[in-house]
């Protein structure tokens, strides 16, 4: 029982530094800032853009399309304003010069072969619209069919309409909305980078001043060790939820409540994936912060915490890009492995519960083996961190550290 009341008297003391520290408030502020300017930019980019359609000029020489590119005209899904006119090429050019239309079409035939032209300012900036270019090709092939007489039923069954559904062969399948997943998995990956390697900082800060007194006197390593590694990482995941807070707040106020709502769909979120996402998230935090305790208590000085941090930080990101990377193929070998290795699971494994491509035994396996993980990190850290200690003031590097505590 004192252990753990010393466990959370070493975590409340470090909360309070945390929070207490002008350099966390300022930072605070500034991504708060930052989130809200950064959900603005697409409003702000609206309104210096122009606000009026491409108008794009169709002419048709030769009658090629028999009057039907008339139908470009009245058509509201285009992303474009057709006009239609029989303009010479003088005139064209004469329009595009003077911004009255942005660009022209024009179809006439060449040795009884259709031929298109498309005429622009500056043909090195732009390319043809493949995408007009498809509506033309199905416009003149409406066209040709129309003239050989078929009636509206035999046009019909040229040009189907296919029924198209993708299905799966896994049994299960879990729903939920990757985006949120994904947004989840870069929150967790922010929240080790910049959260857990203040666990090592604080610990190196520490060895080096007269609070490193104060402790020992007071409480043993492993408290230290996990009352740093909890208080830091409340702090930490309580500014993360800040942050996820004031996003989700200016995407409903500044983003199209269309797009909101497909990227923030949690109508398949089931409570079953929900605890997932939470285990793998608390534990995914907890077996970095730890390896990060390990690198600060392996140093003395703390302008060495970035190089020793080092290692910690490759392992972050090749665990993030492995999630990722896997996904893929969600059934694959790589995939299973990346999702019971400790260092990416926490960033795949609720994707691929999401995904339905998850056992209930990976689940398990992924589970113990980030908790037998996270035990043997912090054991490691904590005598290595005891180790300073008892040598606080001589200069003691990784291996010798570690030496000593393979004698122990």
């Amino acid at each position: 029982m004192n252990n753990i009341k010393d466990i959370f008297t070493v975590a409340k003391f470090t909360m309070r530094d945390m929070i207490n520290r002008k350099s966390f408030r300022i930072s605070t502020i500034i991504i708060l800032i930052l989130i809200i300017v950064g959900f603005n930019v697409p409003n702000l980019l609206q309104q210096f853009a122009s606000p009026n359609t491409d108008t794009i000029l169709f002419v048709d020489r030769d009658d090629i399309f028999a009057g039907n590119l008339n139908t470009l005209k009245t058509n509201s899904e285009l992303d474009y304003q057709a006009e239609i006119s029989y303009d010479d090429d003088e005139t064209i050019k004469q329009k595009i010069e003077n911004d009255e239309i942005n660009s022209a079409f024009v179809i006439e035939k060449t040795n009884s072969q259709p031929k298109i032209r498309y005429i622009v300012k500056n043909a090195a900036t732009v390319s043809a619209p493949q995408a007009i270019i498809d509506q033309l090709n199905s416009l003149y092939s409406t066209t040709q069919l129309s003239k050989l007489g078929l009636s509206e039923k035999q046009l019909a069954t040229l040009t189907p309409n296919f029924d198209f559904t993708i299905e799966q062969t896994e049994s299960e399948v879990i729903g939920g909305n990757i985006s949120v997943m994904m947004i989840l998995s870069c929150v967790l990956f922010f929240a080790i980078y910049f959260c857990a390697f203040q666990v090592s900082s604080s610990i190196t800060v520490e060895k080096t001043s007269k609070i490193i007194e104060t402790l020992v006197t007071s409480t043993n390593p492993r408290s230290i060790i996990l009352g740093k590694t909890i208080g830091i990482g409340l702090v930490g995941l309580g500014q993360m939820l800040l942050f996820v807070i004031v996003a989700i707040f200016s995407a409903c106020t500044f983003l199209d409540s269309e797009l909101l709502n497909a990227m923030l769909d949690l109508s398949n979120f089931t409570p079953y994936l929900a605890i997932i996402t939470i285990v793998y998230f608390i534990l995914g935090y907890f077996v970095y912060a730890l390896a990060y305790a390990v690198t600060g208590a392996t140093v003395s000085k703390p302008e060495d915490i970035q190089s020793a941090n080092t290692p910690v930080v490759i392992l972050t990101i090749v665990g993030f890009y492995l999630a990722y990377f896997t996904l893929m193929n969600p059934t694959g070998d790589l995939n299973i492995a990346a999702s019971l290795l400790p260092i990416s699971s926490p960033f795949c494994m609720p994707l691929r519960v999401m995904m339905g491509v998850a056992s209930v035994w990976e689940v398990r396996t992924s589970i113990i083996i980030l908790i037998v993980t996270c035990i043997v990190v912090a054991q490691i850290a904590i005598k290595i961190y005891s180790t300073a200690i008892l040598n606080y003031g001589n200069q003691r590097g990784i291996r010798n550290l570690f030496k000593m505590y393979k004698e122990k």
